[in-house]
């Protein structure tokens, strides 16, 4: 299957919005992140606008921030996916729902259970973003005292993943007869118990949901990590990447793939999409303005609990005017250390600069007009640095509108984008093939 040159998007909500300040933003809708009748509404848009995916991203923990920068976040409080989710299948009718769901504070059978639901009630339209979990205060709301260590957490998501394609796998596609005359409902021989035992988990199964609609629902992983992009490259079918520039798309595209053929995967059967920040403006003026306005309302103390995160020390302690001290390894996110680091060092940014950047959204953004941002879509798509991008609008409403309205179309126009939907599933948005039963192979729907 050969690679599309059509751009694929998802709309990635965080639970809104992923910039510090958006629901500060002059006209915006504060309430947003907790507000169906808004979320319903940013669905149906993004619908209309023939999207592949609604992506609702989660936390476990309140983020461990400050109070000073906490009592300013946007995401202290939202939806729970698996109940979100549900609903906005209820209100559309193709564009795909992808949710985070964490291998290191859940079980298979309750992932296995909750997305083969969800690809049942949407039709096909379920997608799991397999995460492990960065934030370490999510270890006490699981009764833990402490926090997996990276390595471990990988080790389990390998296990997990597997085992919760296991279950899905639990019944043959024809495994349901419904024989009113017969009084037979299914065939017990078309059902298959997991029995799994492994050195993290141990299920039995069977799952008691039919097989989804898409045989599994679609696989999401976003770690950069390397224990990241192995799993990446075992398990995923689409990543949810952080390049910050063609040349590294490039080469972290070049490396999973290459990883998956070493495993014996169809490297076609993959789509990368990095998160891709937009601001949108009728010139590269007004856009840049837009951008601005949006940094100068992030709090200080908002820009340093951002910094602290993403190193996983406390910033605080740091000479704000200085440059970025050595910075020791944590138990949290390696990638999201080294992107910091990274930055500071290839822009020469103080401690205070740097916390200003993050305290916004410091990863790949795309600030201009309608034509330029398809120029710079355009190039990624060409180079074979992505397949379509993970859209994190500026604001909502109007930032959400400006890309719907106005960069959409310019990407259609330049046949990069579809106009109509052509298939009914999440799989067939994104060209991916409905995977077999490894214990039915003979079965068909």
């Amino acid at each position: 299957m050969a690679r599309s040159r059509r751009l694929h998007l998802g709309a990635f909500m965080r639970p809104v919005g992923i910039h510090t300040a958006w629901w500060r933003y002059p006209g915006g809708l504060p309430d947003a992140n907790f507000n169906f009748r808004h979320l319903a509404r940013f669905a149906k848009e993004l619908e209309a606008a023939k999207f592949d995916a609604f992506f609702m991203a989660d936390h476990l923990a309140v983020l461990n921030m400050p109070v000073e920068a906490l009592k300013r976040s946007a995401t202290v409080t939202s939806f729970d996916p698996a109940t979100l989710l549900p609903a906005l299948a209820v209100v559309t009718e193709r564009i795909g729902l992808i949710a985070t769901a964490s291998t290191t504070y859940d079980q298979p059978f309750h992932i296995a259970r909750r997305f083969a639901s969800l690809d049942h009630l949407s039709g096909g339209r379920a997608g799991w973003n397999v995460v492990t979990t960065s934030n370490p205060d999510a270890a006490r709301n699981f009764g833990l005292e402490h926090h997996p260590d990276h390595a471990d957490r990988y080790d389990r998501a390998h296990e997990f993943v597997e085992v919760v394609k296991g279950l899905w796998d639990s019944f043959a596609d024809d495994a349901f007869l419904r024989d009113v005359k017969s009084g037979i409902f299914f065939d017990p021989d078309r059902m298959h118990v997991l029995d799994h035992q492994g050195p993290h988990l141990s299920v039995r199964g069977p799952l008691n949901v039919a097989r989804p609609v898409q045989g599994w629902p679609v696989i999401v992983q976003a770690g950069a990590s390397e224990a990241g992009r192995q799993l990446a490259a075992e398990t995923a079918e689409v990543i949810f990447g952080a390049a910050a520039s063609i040349e590294d798309g490039r080469r972290f595209a070049e490396d999973v793939r290459g990883r998956m053929v070493a495993v014996g995967r169809d490297p076609d059967h993959l789509k990368i999409l990095p998160a891709c920040f937009v601001v949108v403006g009728d010139t590269l003026e007004e856009a840049r303005e837009k951008r601005a306005h949006l940094d100068g309302l992030v709090h200080e103390a908002s820009a340093i609990a951002a910094l602290s995160i993403a190193l996983g020390v406390d910033a605080a302690a740091f000479d704000p005017d200085g440059p970025l001290p050595e910075i020791p390894e944590t138990n949290q996110s390696k990638t999201g250390r080294e992107r910091a680091i990274a930055l500071a060092r290839r822009d020469g940014l103080s401690v205070r600069q740097l916390a200003q950047r993050l305290g916004g959204y410091a990863g790949l953004a795309m600030v201009g007009t309608p034509a330029t941002i398809a120029d710079e879509m355009q190039a990624w798509l060409e180079a074979g640095a992505s397949d379509g991008f993970n859209i994190m609008v500026s604001d909502v409403p109007q930032g959400l509108e400006d890309f719907t309205a106005k960069v959409v179309p310019e990407l259609q126009r330049r046949g990069l984008f579809r106009t109509e939907y052509e298939g009914t599933t999440l799989r067939d948005h994104l060209g991916l093939p409905r995977p077999e039963n490894r214990f039915f192979p003979e079965a068909r729907r």
